[in-house]
């Protein structure tokens, strides 16, 4: 601790921010922490992501790419890889979720949000650039996340190990279904493109006027898949009069997309999101000793389970019922 406690220092005093008053910002569900550096009228954010837990090399390709797209991601102040620092702009503390909690209106923050992902997907070439560097979200990748549930959520409710058999099962059960979430484009996928990480950027406009944050992990992968996240929240509701108005937005932006094929690759994205989340956050009680994230899983049994009414869903429905049937779909702590 002290050892990365000198590193953080002689990082800072390279760059001119040896002398900052330094506030610590929210954590996340991993091990980056992030701090606010404050001299005069200046701040910048420090991304401490230790290594080998932590690589910030990711964030700082996508965050290049991002802004190469005239999208508001924060502009790199300064990097050292190896030790995993990174100093970046600050976009301040008005994220799209505390204007909400402000009583901000949902509609609008909920257009721009779609309005930056249409432009992200219009302007993204994977094979030039930062973007040919990016993993696939393949069948491997996805299966890996969805493993999740059955690794940590159904243990910590049924007090025993997944049966081997049960498990393979419903891993086989998801192979089938992916190919039809690949029955639309691709394109970059941020991966938690939800309110928590976009910010309100007063000062700017169109869709520069958000902000985006928390894309590290993105991938390349159907273009349904950051749709979902926005809109099938693991910790707020979202009006269904808004679902419905911004899915209708994106549509009328894409009047090539297939309509059928579009909802099967949503439903089987969300259900295989949802899926995962309801593991990791399993996963961050039992593993992690994090609490806070245990009250959502109800409601991502909710938006999970109305994925699963898509009839191309109805053989994994059935095993997630034979799996997990109502009495175990609680929040897992309550099983002792």
């Amino acid at each position: 601790m002290a050892d990365r406690a000198a590193t953080i220092a002689r990082f800072l005093a390279e760059h001119g921010w040896a002398d900052a008053r330094r506030v610590p910002l929210a954590a996340d569900a991993s091990f980056r922490r992030y701090e606010r550096l404050s001299r005069a009228d200046e701040s910048v954010v420090l991304m401490d992501a230790p290594p080998p837990e932590e690589d910030v090399r990711p964030f700082a390709r996508v965050d290049r790419l991002l802004l190469s797209l005239g999208l508001s991601a924060p502009r790199p102040i300064a990097l050292d890889e190896s030790a995993g620092l990174l100093l970046l702009e600050d976009f301040g503390d008005r994220t799209f979720t505390r204007v909400l909690a402000e009583g901000g209106e949902e509609a609008p923050l909920y257009r721009l949000a779609v309005e930056v992902l249409i432009a992200l997907q219009d302007g993204f070439d994977e094979s030039a650039g930062e973007a040919a560097a990016l993993p696939p979200y393949d069948d491997a990748r996805l299966l890996d996340e969805a493993a999740l549930f059955v690794d940590w959520y159904l243990p910590a409710v049924t007090g025993e190990a997944t049966a081997p058999d049960a498990r393979q099962a419903y891993l086989d059960a998801w192979h089938e279904v992916f190919p039809l979430a690949r029955a639309v484009p691709n394109s970059l996928v941020l991966r938690d493109y939800h309110v928590d990480n976009l910010m309100v950027l007063e000062r700017r406009e169109g869709v520069a006027a958000c902000g985006l944050l928390d894309f590290q992990d993105a991938v390349v992968g159907p273009v349904t898949y950051d749709l979902v996240s926005l809109l099938e929240d693991a910790r707020r509701d979202v009006d269904p009069a808004v679902v419905e108005d911004i899915l209708a937005r994106y549509l009328d932006a894409r009047p090539g997309l297939d309509r059928a094929a579009f909802e099967a690759s949503y439903a089987v994205m969300g259900a295989q999101r949802n899926a995962k989340i309801i593991g990791i956050f399993t996963r961050l009680w039992r593993r992690d000793g994090k609490l806070g994230y245990l009250p959502h899983i109800a409601r991502v049994w909710r938006l999970l389970e109305r994925d699963l009414r898509h009839p191309a869903l109805a053989e994994l429905r059935a095993l997630l019922d034979s799996l997990a049937p109502p009495d175990l779909r609680r929040v897992p702590e309550a099983a002792g």
